[in-house]
């Protein structure tokens, strides 16, 4: 069962734990807002395991600057730990992350089954 993630007002979402990832169903806003608490909360599961990790942003609002660095900065301290990190999107993250150029570097998936499948198998 899914359990709720404390995040803040504008970004809300739950946390599913398998033996080996972790899937992530986030809603609302990844802004400069909501960035310094996504940055701890998700620091911490990284830490706790398993260490893959599926970011399910298909019904994210908004994505700023402050949200994109914020995954970046997750995608990296995902490598740090033998881990990946796969981000689900919908057409205004995608276009978003495109902009900047980095849609290679965070993985970006059509759906959550994809990136399901993609988890390596470690």
């Amino acid at each position: 069962m899914p359990e709720p993630l404390n995040l803040t007002v504008s970004l809300r979402g739950t946390r599913d734990v398998t033996s080996n990832y972790q899937l992530f169903r986030l809603n609302g806003l990844l802004d400069a807002f909501s960035e310094p608490n996504f940055q701890k909360v998700f620091g911490k599961c990284v830490d706790e395991g398993p260490k893959h990790l599926i970011l399910d942003l298909s019904k994210i609002d908004f994505v700023d600057s402050s949200g994109l660095g914020a995954l970046v900065q997750l995608v990296k301290k995902a490598q740090t730990n033998q881990g990946s990190l796969q981000i689900v999107t919908n057409p205004r993250v995608t276009q978003t992350v495109k902009l900047v150029r980095l849609e290679k570097f965070l993985s970006l998936q059509p759906s959550v089954e994809e990136a399901i499948a993609n988890v390596p198998k470690s």
